[in-house]
């Protein structure tokens, strides 16, 4: 991974997996809320929205701002909000998936958003 991949981060994004520190894992099937990520110039902002059947989005105006650093080729999104700071490590990302791993030791999984399409 390089620094022009962090464009991939841009879109809407699912949660697909979670993975636990002992190994067990939580699969999810079904998103009622995703997640828009934007970056630039390795800033960036990430908020819950939810998905309308006519194609829109609900969202609030609530986000949560990060910056990424690079560490001996390790990409870290480093988020600060009132309430609380935290890091994420990107394991892996590509055009359609991501994996970042939590200060707990706990790997989160998104997959890119697809839209239901309900018009056959």
């Amino acid at each position: 991974m390089n620094k022009l991949d962090l464009s991939y981060l841009n879109g809407y994004w699912e949660i697909e997996k979670v993975t636990f520190p002992d190994g067990s894992e939580k699969e999810y099937t079904v998103n009622t809320s995703i997640d828009y990520i934007e970056v630039k110039d390795q800033k960036g902002f990430r908020k819950k929205v939810q998905p309308n059947f006519n194609g829109n989005y609900h969202t609030s105006n609530d986000a949560e701002m990060f910056s990424i650093y690079e560490n001996n080729g390790v990409f870290t999104l480093d988020y600060k909000t009132d309430l609380s700071e935290w890091h994420e490590k990107i394991i892996s990302l590509s055009e359609n998936s991501f994996t970042v791993l939590s200060e707990e030791n706990i790997k989160y999984r998104y997959r890119k958003f697809e839209p239901i399409n309900l018009e056959q």
